[in-house]
């Protein structure tokens, strides 16, 4: 399969923050172990703090990939841009979050993105990723 992960703002400095909310991974080694787990699919990797770039990204992703899977960090919770872009991208779309929202601040309950995702999954840091891959397998019937 071919796969687009897009990591949005604050992404690239992953090992560097909260561990216990995002694990000791950087983003380089969760791209790392997605290979490594997958090495039968296709898998390009986006990072931006660019909330455009984002979305220029996405509406590209139909022309070449089966699947998205986005982690949009903070724009999850405030971007309509990104989020009109998803509802017109017809590839499954899965959202992820390494944290666990449920257990975080209110601000971070509203998920607005993920409303027109496939699903979503959060709180299993670098194995929302690995989850995201394997459903979106299942769903394409491989």
């Amino acid at each position: 399969m071919k796969f687009l992960i897009i990591n949005g703002p604050n992404l690239n400095l992953l090992g560097k923050r909260e561990e216990s909310q995002y694990g000791n991974l950087t983003l380089q080694d969760i791209e790392k172990k997605i290979l490594n787990n997958f090495p039968e699919d296709d898998f390009q990797f986006f990072q931006s703090n660019l909330e455009g770039e984002i979305v220029e990204q996405i509406q590209k992703a139909d022309k070449n990939f089966e699947c998205l899977i986005l982690n949009p960090g903070g724009y999850a919770h405030t971007s309509v841009a990104i989020r009109d872009a998803l509802e017109l991208l017809k590839i499954i779309k899965i959202e992820v979050h390494l944290s666990n929202l449920s257990n975080r601040e209110n601000f971070r309950q509203n998920l607005i993105t993920a409303s027109v995702c496939n699903g979503y999954i959060s709180g299993f840091k670098e194995y929302s990723y690995i989850s995201a891959i394997y459903l979106a397998r299942k769903l394409k019937g491989e």
